[in-house]
């Protein structure tokens, strides 16, 4: 019985090494065929090193221009929305002269109470582009042209909610006009809003920040967004005066 045992695991033993036998020259025929299959394409392309170089440089060159296909829409996009942000002031501009609202400080009529805005731009077109935004708001804008104005114009009033004030001024700067109206007690608790063309670079506006600003606004800018934050701090400022 134990001889019977032995002799059926040795013919199954000796069964399965003629399968690994059988599968050992499939697998020499496959290789055989393969290494063939690559004589012929050697054979057929003698440099292929020149030809997966080719590859990799057509690979990188795809990945460049797709690189710089990504940045070319993104300042595609930014570019639009600079365009909607000048069509949304042009609009209020416009808006102002066809319905022959002024655009100088002084000339609307202003309910009484209201707090004064206080404009800061050396540029006469940017002064009448920032009276046309905020003419809706009915307050008074005081309107400026230096630094120096600013400063007079803060002594000779103290019903300022808010200073909106451009960086880039001739004789004293926005940063340094900040620094003496912060330096006032009259004076050091009236928001200043800088608004410049200098861009939103992070050194510009954190020194605009450290020269007491609460806001930095760059150019072109949304005409209702400076409208609702103007409006915020006129509503501080009523709630402060009740």
């Amino acid at each position: 019985m134990r001889g019977d045992v032995l002799g059926d695991a040795l013919l199954d033993r000796q069964h399965r090494i003629a399968d690994l036998e059988v599968r050992l020259n499939h697998l020499e025929v496959e290789w055989s065929t393969e290494r063939e299959r690559a004589d012929r394409l050697a054979a057929a392309h003698p440099n292929v090193s020149e030809l997966l170089m080719e590859r990799d440089a057509l690979q990188s060159e795809v990945a460049r221009l797709c690189a710089e296909l990504l940045a070319a829409q993104k300042q595609h996009s930014e570019a639009e929305e600079r365009c909607a942000l000048l069509e949304r002031q042009l609009e209020a501009v416009e808006g102002v002269h066809q319905t022959g609202v002024a655009a100088v400080p002084g000339t609307a009529s202003v309910p009484p109470g209201m707090p004064k805005i206080l404009v800061v731009d050396d540029q006469a077109n940017n002064l009448l582009a920032m009276s046309a935004v905020l003419s809706t708001l009915d307050q008074e804008l005081v309107a400026v042209s230096s630094g120096r104005e600013a400063l007079k114009a803060l002594l000779e009033h103290d019903d300022f909610a808010v200073i909106i004030m451009d960086v880039q001024m001739p004789d004293m700067d926005g940063y340094e006009t900040a620094a003496h109206i912060k330096r006032r007690p009259r004076t050091r608790d009236v928001p200043i809003i800088f608004l410049t063309a200098m861009g939103a670079d992070p050194e510009h506006s954190a020194r605009g920040y450290a020269a007491g600003a609460v806001d930095y606004i760059s150019k072109p800018f949304d005409p209702w967004v400076l409208r609702a934050k103007v409006a915020v701090f006129t509503s501080i400022y009523l709630e402060r005066h009740q």
